[in-house]
């Protein structure tokens, strides 16, 4: 497999993950309009992401046969040794309602890096139709990523200081 294709796949579980990640925190907190609405909105973009890159991965499998591709997650094996989950801590609705903000904002945040080295690889092979894809998604990724933020800059000093 090379590395674009590489990317791809990454990059298309992690639209997908992201997807599933906006709904099941839209669900989460239904009394939150805005949560609820703008996510299931979000959700959508990513959707349409994984749908088009899966579409590329095609593409590009069939440009080269001879290469297998396989089941993988990341472009590096994540650490056993993540970062502890205050769980306890999050049993309230409003700590919920952050740590899935952090989540989705951190989600986001890994899948813009993915676009932009494939921006980079697609520009260096100059293969318009992969700059075509980034260019078409990428920008929707970035509005992902100023979403969860201006949520959480805008909901963390009213939860925070009300527990």
């Amino acid at each position: 497999m090379n590395g674009i294709a590489l990317i791809l796949r990454v990059l298309r579980d992690g639209e997908t993950e992201l997807a599933e990640g906006l709904l099941a925190t839209g669900q989460r907190h239904r009394a939150e309009h805005e949560i609820f609405h703008v996510s299931t909105d979000l959700a959508q973009w990513s959707r349409e992401h994984a749908q088009r890159i899966a579409e590329a991965i095609e593409r590009e499998d069939h440009a080269r046969p001879e290469e297998a591709s396989g089941p993988h997650s990341d472009l590096v094996p994540r650490s056993q040794n993540r970062e502890p989950r205050p769980e306890r801590a999050c049993s309230q609705p409003a700590l919920l309602l952050l740590r899935d903000l952090r989540d989705l904002h951190l989600g986001a945040s890994a899948n813009s890096l993915y676009w932009e080295m494939l921006a980079q690889a697609a520009q260096a092979r100059t293969d318009t139709r992969l700059l075509s894809l980034v260019s078409a998604c990428h920008p929707q990724t970035v509005r992902q990523m100023r979403w969860t933020n201006t949520m959480i800059k805008s909901l963390a000093p009213q939860l925070l200081t009300n527990l």
